[in-house]
């Protein structure tokens, strides 16, 4: 058993790593946020006003918006690993989606509405991809 867990570790250490590194920008993410937050002097738990002028609501829905998407990304890449999908094809879609996500939080940080919506849709696709790739194992 141990062996085998070896094994697929081995094979899909690339998709590891993409997880590992989502998981780094996501807490660099949440620290942003809260720094902004802390320098602002925001009471913590209150909602950011609705504003996609202030950096700290786009913070916030940065954060809030990677928690939306996180759990559909997992369930499917742990769904590649458990179908025996192509490691390399999964660790393709794992990181273009992680690129897209970092991308996104550059946008939303910056403002640019139109490539932010371009690069959510990225990651969207990268998910589905994900799933296909899982589907069409053999």
């Amino acid at each position: 058993m141990e062996s085998e867990f070896m094994e697929i570790s081995a094979a899909y250490v690339s998709t590891i790593h993409a997880l590992g590194v989502l998981g780094a920008v996501m807490l660099c993410q949440l620290l942003l946020a809260d720094i902004i937050g802390i320098r602002r002097g925001h009471v913590p738990g209150a909602l950011a006003p609705a504003d996609h002028d202030d950096l700290l609501f786009r913070a916030s829905r940065t954060v809030a918006n990677i928690n939306e998407s996180i759990a559909i990304f997992i369930v499917a890449v742990g769904f590649c690993v458990a179908s025996g999908a192509s490691p390399s094809a999964t660790a393709y879609a794992a990181w273009g989606f992680v690129g897209a996500r970092v991308l996104y939080a550059v946008c939303y940080y910056a403002n640019l509405k139109l490539p932010r919506s371009a690069v959510f849709a990225l990651s969207l696709v990268a998910i589905a991809a994900l799933l296909i790739i899982g589907f069409t194992a053999h």
